[in-house]
């Protein structure tokens, strides 16, 4: 081949190399009737408002998976919502952008615990007791302590897999008020309190790992009693014509957050993306479909006080919550999750 061709050749595909490199933004929330609702409200009019195509995934967690994407070196996520701790310690660790808020109208236009260095606040949420009252009729469970009382409420009870919740919900039900659930937890005691008190539960014990088994639990009768997500409660009520029970005595509430993964090569279709998700009037359209609160100021405003009313941001709901502690969880998640994992193992 002539020199100078071979040289063109080369050349040319040097500069394709880094489109035929490139892939659509991809991005990664829970699944189940939530991502639904995020994708008629969120990722569908993104789509056609910029005109290029998203891709989705789901996780059910894990600041572990993160760890692995980006220290492989082939990490192909770019938007990821994460909880609370998994934020704190992506955040610490380098895994997350630093966002830069001027790209998506300044933290003045979210509330103030939903603007963190490395992440966006994605929706307010509770873990909330559910029963199906198509299966325990009259007076129905009202408190984390009636939660283990086979007794009077006989059947499976269905917990998320791990300590976080599950060692506040052990200590609630023991009868530490809200209010000192941390301090307890702060204490070797505290935390032998409330494996003793799970150890009591044991025998009726269903792990679930993903948000959208719950609902599913409860609908087959695998499980009488669970632990759950408020809006995927709310939705196979509204959806799938459950009749579901929430009970709102101390639930434990929280907050998610979108990062943007370190390194990603769609950094500005990911600001793009955030700072369209962000949109109060967008924002306003997810509780109708699913009810989590959400940060946009000025969204609260836009949504139907019929809906505002199975928020976990409502005064009545929030009135008993325990707010999950990150500075906690930051400290203690991996400790704990081993020594949970052995006691789930015996």
């Amino acid at each position: 081949m002539n020199p100078l061709i071979l040289a063109a050749a080369l050349a040319a595909a040097a500069l394709a190399a880094p489109a035929a490199a490139a892939r659509d933004l991809t991005v990664v929330s829970w699944g189940g009737a939530y991502q639904d609702a995020q994708r008629a409200v969120y990722f569908q009019p993104f789509m056609q408002a910029r005109g290029i195509r998203l891709l989705e995934e789901t996780w059910d967690g894990g600041v572990g998976v993160l760890r692995a994407k980006i220290q492989s070196g082939a990490n192909n996520w770019d938007v990821v919502q994460v909880e609370s701790e998994e934020l704190l310690v992506g955040c610490e660790e380098g895994l997350f952008e630093r966002i830069d808020w001027a790209r998506i109208g300044g933290r003045a236009a979210y509330r103030e615990d939903a603007a963190h260095e490395c992440g966006v606040g994605a929706i307010y949420y509770s873990f909330i007791l559910a029963y199906d009252r198509a299966r325990i009729t009259g007076e129905g469970p009202r408190s984390w302590a009636d939660f283990w009382d086979v007794q009077r409420f006989p059947g499976k009870r269905g917990l998320r897999r791990g300590p976080k919740t599950n060692l506040e919900i052990a200590l609630m039900a023991d009868g530490v008020p809200a209010a000192q659930v941390y301090p307890t937890l702060r204490t070797e005691a505290g935390v032998e309190r409330a494996f003793r008190k799970l150890d009591a539960l044991r025998p009726h014990l269903v792990w679930w790992t993903a948000g959208s088994q719950p609902p599913q639990l409860l609908a087959s009768g695998e499980v009488a009693l669970t632990s759950a997500y408020n809006g995927r409660i709310s939705a196979a009520n509204r959806n799938d014509g459950r009749n579901f029970a929430i009970v709102w005595t101390n639930n434990l509430y929280t907050i998610d957050s979108w990062v943007i993964m370190k390194g990603s090569p769609n950094l500005a279709q990911a600001y793009a993306f955030l700072a369209f998700v962000g949109q109060p009037q967008a924002q306003a359209q997810l509780p109708p479909r699913i009810p989590y609160g959400v940060p946009a100021i000025g969204a609260d405003a836009l949504i139907p006080a019929a809906v505002k009313a199975e928020l976990p941001t409502t005064e009545a709901n929030i009135a008993t919550a325990l707010h999950i502690d990150d500075a906690f969880w930051l400290e203690n998640i991996d400790r704990l999750t081993q020594r949970f994992n052995a006691w789930a193992a015996r």
